[in-house]
């Protein structure tokens, strides 16, 4: 288990334990962590779970998928650092991840 930092879209952190194996959409989900929608249930086809990665954690998450790569391209405002929170799964190597909520899911 591992500590990850949901910034919302006000800047409040909302740092949560994560299960090994979690997704970050699903922990967010479970704690109430605003701007997260989730509209396909993590199933990486609708991009509404968009997150930025703080701190150098997007190289540490391996980065995307050729499937989450053609998502993000329907994103609103991406990054350098965009991820779907979906496609993040929690592992020891990314214990203490900080990630910020996107301010528009759609």
């Amino acid at each position: 288990m591992g500590k990850a930092t949901f910034i919302d879209r006000s800047g409040n952190p909302h740092t949560v334990d994560v299960q090994n194996g979690t997704s970050l959409m699903q922990v967010s989900l479970d704690h109430s962590i605003e701007g997260i929608v989730a509209e396909c249930g993590g199933q990486c086809s609708c991009a509404t779970c968009h997150v930025y990665l703080e701190d150098g954690w997007y190289e540490k998450s391996g980065g995307p998928s050729d499937r989450e790569a053609e998502m993000l391209e329907c994103v609103i405002d991406p990054e350098p650092t965009s991820r779907l929170s979906c496609q993040v799964v929690m592992s020891d190597e990314l214990d203490g991840i900080v990630v910020r909520v996107a301010q528009k899911q759609y």
